[in-house]
């Protein structure tokens, strides 16, 4: 047993849970550049209030348009500076591969989350991954975080029971305050 507690995070999908996906045939999308790029709200509140109840906050997301040459890594990277310019993120966590390319690290498989667990001695029983599609709650329910599905009705069906459901992100802190009364020090 170690001396010093483990971190707890929540783990925040980008495309849909930080900023809004571009909504095509029931299906989202990366915005294309900066001019697509806007917050879900209340992104900034929500943010702040998981970082005052201690939690380290991190964007986990798959970019595969960068890898199928559909988008550059700047566009993409354009939108991590500024999520890190305007929200308590601790790192955002991204994949740049394409599903044929196998890795540990894409969405549905846990990779990316095990990495930050490692980085920043973090107990995933005690962290949370909130995503709109079933990828993230696959990958958060692989790595043993609790998982909250934000359900805006996306034409796919989710394959692993997330662990809770809303319907909007002003539910999140709430809920997360809910769950883990006593626990807080509130």
């Amino acid at each position: 047993m170690g001396i010093n507690p483990l971190n707890r995070a929540v783990f925040l999908d980008r495309d849909g849970v930080i900023n809004q996906a571009q909504i095509r045939d029931g299906h989202p999308f990366s915005p294309a550049d900066m001019t697509e790029f806007c917050w879900v709200e209340p992104i900034k509140e929500v943010t702040r209030e998981l970082k005052r109840l201690g939690y380290l906050l991190f964007c986990v997301t798959n970019q595969p348009d960068v890898g199928r040459g559909l988008q550059s890594r700047e566009v993409v990277e354009s939108f991590h500076m500024a999520i890190l310019a305007e929200l308590p993120i601790e790192k955002v966590l991204v994949c740049y591969h394409d599903d044929s390319d196998q890795c540990s690290c894409r969405k549905p498989r846990p990779g990316l989350i095990v990495n930050a667990q490692t980085e920043y001695s973090l107990d995933l029983t005690n962290s949370w991954l909130i995503g709109d599609r079933w990828k993230d709650i696959d990958a958060g329910a692989a790595a043993g975080c609790n998982t909250v599905f934000l359900d805006y009705g996306y034409d796919e069906i989710l394959r692993a029971k997330p662990d809770h459901t809303i319907s909007q992100l002003g539910q999140l802190v709430p809920l997360i305050r809910r769950e883990t009364v006593g626990d807080l020090g509130d």
